[in-house]
């Protein structure tokens, strides 16, 4: 009897356990999506942007998080903007004041690219 009150107690610790971490998993998924939702906001995650095309009216800022544990940086390939270099969590705007169409990639992973349309 007191085996199975153990047995039960362990199991009842580890499912506890499993919902946490499930639920931290669906929080932090949460947060993840309203920062993509919001408008003229980029997600650096899984060394890749976030949308990969975005159309904004000229004058819109633009802001780009990097969520990655490596560093990523933000760079038209017609020189017009370049970021530092973002380690995690850190940000970086730049306003579009002209319209037109701007190819944007990653300095550090040049294969990371995505396209602004100013209109």
């Amino acid at each position: 009897m007191q085996n199975n009150f153990i047995r039960r107690g362990w199991f009842r610790l580890a499912a506890g356990a499993a919902s946490v971490t499930f639920v931290a998993v669906i929080a932090s998924a949460g947060a993840l999506s309203a920062w993509a939702e919001t408008p003229n906001q980029i997600v650096i995650k899984d060394f890749m942007f976030s949308p990969m095309s975005l159309t904004v009216k000229a004058g819109s800022t633009v802001t780009w998080k990097n969520l990655d544990g490596e560093p990523h940086t933000v760079v038209n390939d017609a020189g017009i903007f370049r970021s530092a270099a973002l380690d995690q969590n850190d940000t970086y705007q730049f306003r579009f004041d002209k319209p037109g169409v701007y190819n944007v990639f990653c300095g550090i992973h040049p294969n990371m690219k995505e396209t602004i349309t100013v209109q």
